[in-house]
Formats: structure tokens, sequence, C-alpha cells
């Protein structure tokens, strides 16, 4: 209960900020518009393919707001009051996820919704890779909460924006990576982005010739990687704010 309490609160916190939603919907949505506008002669940007690199492109944010929250947390004393309460790290924790996946949810409905609108057309694979991307945004609200715990708030800004420039340029969402060079497309391949890409760009179409082992491999280190490393450092975070 102390966990779906917390969680209420977190997503009151977000949707309180109109610049957070501007960032996590409006903007990525924008993006989904406004380059279908160009008819750029390119299949990343054909709307079956660039609609899953905006559901990519909008999770850069919820890593971003999600460190915000965390640190804005740290510094206002607010986990310091919560941490003589009796829940555990774990709560909190789940507290963070539980409350940005409603957010990844509205996120995907409406990215989803704008594309139909402007000419995808509607398949029953919509919902498994709504279901997958929600799995994959645990990736991302893992790595802005450990962010939020690594930096101090005004910290969150610098390295948010180097999380959403990656996503950019070495997802694929924009460009081929073998299009700019082998050294890049190495790059792309020890980042996890490309594999999250994949996966969903694979779930919508039913094909999956593009996502490898490699990929397969990749995300899954990242994925365990970061969410116990923000357990570890949130922690360490909650004791020694409370000392």
């Amino acid at each position: 209960m102390r966990m779906l309490n917390f969680a209420k609160r977190n997503f009151k916190e977000l949707i309180r900020d109109p610049l957070s939603l501007v960032f996590e919907i409006v903007l990525p949505i924008f993006l989904l518009f406004i380059f279908q506008q160009f008819n750029i002669p390119a299949e990343n940007f054909k709307l079956e393919n660039f609609t899953p690199s905006i559901i990519l492109f909008g999770f850069s944010f919820i890593t971003l707001f999600t460190a915000t929250l965390v640190a804005k947390d740290r510094t206002s004393s607010f986990l310091i009051r919560l941490g003589t309460s009796p829940m555990k790290s774990s709560d909190y924790i789940l507290g963070y996820i539980l409350s940005l996946l409603i957010v990844v949810l509205i996120q995907n409905i409406l990215f989803f919704l704008t594309a139909i609108i402007m000419g995808l057309k509607f398949s029953i694979s919509i919902i498994p890779t709504i279901l997958v991307s929600m799995v994959i945004s645990i990736f991302f609200i893992s790595l802005g909460i450990l962010i939020g715990s690594l930096v101090s708030e005004k910290g969150t800004g610098g390295l948010g924006s180097i999380i959403v420039q990656l996503v950019c340029f070495t997802s694929g969402m924009y460009f081929p990576k073998d299009s700019i060079g082998s050294i890049f497309a190495i790059i792309c391949k020890m980042l996890p982005f490309e594999a999250c890409l994949n996966i969903i760009q694979g779930t919508l179409h039913n094909n999956f010739t593009n996502l490898t082992l490699t990929h397969i491999i990749v995300f899954i280190i990242y994925f365990i990687v970061i969410i116990l490393l923000s357990i570890i450092l949130f922690k360490k975070r909650m004791i020694s704010d409370n000392k």
C-alpha cells in the first residue's frame, strides 16, 4: 500500500509539471508529424519504421525526468523524511517504476493513435508492441533512477541530454549506422539503443530479421546491470542522505 501511495505521488508530480508533459508526449508527436511532411525517401522515415523510433525517443525523456524527479526528492529531503517510514528501498524503486509505466502507456497509446490517423495501418501487433515497449521502458526508468542517485538536480539535465543524443544517433532512428562508418557501427552495437529499436520494430512488423543474437545479449546485459546498479546506488544514497 505504501508503495502504491508513493507511486501515486510520483505520478502527480510528473503531470503537475507541464514542461515534462511537453517533452515526454507533445514533442515526440510533433516530430512524428513534421518528419512525415518532409516525405524523406528513406526507409528510416517511413511511418511504420519511424513510429517505433519515436517511441524510443520518448523513452529518452522518460530517463531525463526520472532522474530529475529522483534528484529533486533527494535535495528536497523528501526521501530523508520517507526514510523514517517502514518502506524498503525496493518499495521506492517500484514506486518510481510503476508511476512512470503509466506515463509510458499513455505515451504509446497517443503515439500509435497519431500514427494511425496519419496513415499507419492498424494491426493487432500494435498491442504486443506496446507491451514489449513497456518492458524496455523499465530499462530507461532504471537508468533515470541511477542518474538521479548519482548527481544533483542541476546535473541531471546534462546527463539526460547525453542519453537523448545517444538514443537519436546510435539507435538508427535517423540514419543507418553503416552509412557513418565501421567504427560508429561498432559503437552502436556496444550500446543498447539499437537493440531496443530493433526489438520494438520487429514486434510491430512481426519480422525480426534485423534483430541479431548480439542485440539480444547486449540488451539483456544492460537491462540487468542498470537495474541492479540503480537499486544498489539508490539504497546507498538513502543511507548516506539519512545520516
